[in-house]
């Protein structure tokens, strides 16, 4: 059974926490499909008329905004232990290799990291915890975590649904395209991160060690 036919099964205010707990779980730090969940309900708010897409997008925002506040506090608080332990939970993931190049990118790019994080599927599992595990101002991350959240759940609904609307007969005949297209959209996406992770890993393998001065 797809994602969607099986969301078609339940009622609308139960898609509306599914969305909002599984993006939300997978802002916090737990390696989710939270983009495969709004894409699939998205296309069927726009085939049925019991789903609402603006409380959808609001959910699907909410979720964002709120896993990453609590991944912020968590990071913040657990600090280094808490990636090597999601490391162990999580290895592709939470690699050292991933982590380094997350942490690399948020100390040169700062909030536009937590901005532009939300739209990279394997980044957006980083950028809560990382962001506090690095102390970042939390007024900065509040604005590009609200911001970033926004537009990505907001825009991913409406987009989404103004397709489905556009091309409700063909999509009631081959849905699936969409999820395939989002599947594909976040593996292309995880590759890139983790292409540049090696060799991101390969550099600070080549970078000596710094020689502490003589006293």
């Amino acid at each position: 059974m797809h994602v969607q036919e099986w969301l078609e099964t339940i009622p609308a205010v139960a898609v509306y926490v599914l969305v909002g707990v599984v993006i939300g779980l997978e802002s916090l730090g737990i390696p989710l499909p939270g983009e495969i969940v709004l894409v699939s309900s998205a296309l069927l708010a726009s085939q049925h008329g019991d789903i609402n897409p603006y409380v959808l997008g609001a959910c699907a925002a909410a979720g964002a905004i709120i896993g990453d506040s609590i991944g912020y506090a968590i990071g913040r608080k657990g600090g280094r232990p808490l990636l090597a332990w999601l490391g162990r939970k999580f290895p592709k993931h939470f690699s050292e290799a991933n982590i380094g190049l997350a942490e690399s990118s948020f100390q040169k790019w700062g909030m536009w990291a937590v901005f532009f994080g939300r739209f990279i599927a394997l980044l957006r599992i980083f950028a809560g915890p990382l962001a506090g595990v690095l102390h970042m101002p939390y007024w900065k991350f509040l604005i590009a975590n609200v911001l970033g959240g926004i537009l990505w759940a907001g825009g991913t609904t409406a987009v989404i649904y103004s397709v489905g609307v556009v091309a409700e007969a063909w999509l009631k005949r081959f849905s699936w395209l969409g999820l395939v297209l989002a599947v594909l959209i976040g593996i292309a996406s995880m590759l890139v991160v983790k292409n540049r992770a090696k060799k991101a890993a390969a550099q600070r393998a080549e970078t000596p060690e710094p020689v502490p001065a003589a006293d």
